[in-house]
């Protein structure tokens, strides 16, 4: 039976509220300590491409997985979670290599707040010119965010060799990036994929974290476990 924690989460969840919109970003709110930021990539394949990243905050810290795409609209969210949610950001970590993860690092190290990330991402970033990330780790990593812990891991390759995620145990929510489809997504860009890979990385993703609640994709719309499932059955065929 859910404790009264529990209940109140899934009452947040049934409608993720909208807390702050601009030009630049969107930021949701997913459960009492977990907020979704949005913004917007320009692409040649896909055109304009929602981006989703997570914060997550305990006491008066956040930290923050994913930078928004560009450094205008990362410096909104540094803003606004600075001044609104009157919180210190600890680290942003981007997911993987591609600017919908790393767009706007350089605005945060403007801020003097620190950058983690795999040690693949920070080589691919290198290859292609991108802001390195300042610390890297290899397979897991634990932050330790006010009273709680954030574990980071990579599984293995799908969306990119270094794409990882992010699980907030105390509310139950994992932040799959682009390793993770919304339900009915399309397959999208392949072009530093491991196809073959994918389906399997996910099962472990699913199999590490058998009690999450809250799925966050790298684009569109949040979920539950059924984003796992749709993920793995999708790169399965």
């Amino acid at each position: 039976m859910a404790n009264a924690g529990e209940m109140a989460i899934h009452r947040l969840i049934e409608k993720p509220k909208t807390v702050y919109r601009s030009a630049e970003i969107t930021i949701n709110q997913i459960s009492p300590n977990t907020f979704q930021h949005i913004s917007y990539l320009a692409t040649n394949d896909f055109g304009k491409v929602s981006c989703n990243g997570l914060i997550v905050r305990d006491k008066n810290e956040v930290l923050i997985f994913d930078t928004p795409t560009n450094d205008k609209s990362a410096e909104a969210l540094i803003q606004w979670v600075t001044k609104t949610l009157d919180c210190q950001i600890k680290a942003i970590v981007p997911t993987h290599f591609h600017n919908d993860c790393l767009g706007g690092l350089q605005a945060f190290h403007a801020q003097g707040i620190p950058s983690i990330a795999h040690e693949l991402s920070i080589q691919l970033a290198k290859q292609n010119d991108m802001v390195l990330p300042q610390t890297g780790f290899t397979e897991a990593m634990e932050l330790k965010l006010g009273n709680e812990r954030v574990l980071l891991r990579f599984f293995g390759e799908g969306h990119t060799k270094d794409n990882i995620v992010a699980f907030f145990p105390k509310e139950k929510v994992l932040f799959g990036g682009c390793l993770i489809k919304e339900i009915n997504a399309t397959k999208g860009f392949l072009g530093d994929a491991n196809v073959k890979a994918w389906s399997t990385t996910v099962q472990k993703v699913k199999e590490a974290y058998p009690a999450v609640h809250w799925v966050i994709p790298g684009h569109g719309e949040v979920g539950n476990c059924n984003l796992l499932d749709y993920t793995i059955q999708l790169f399965a065929k």
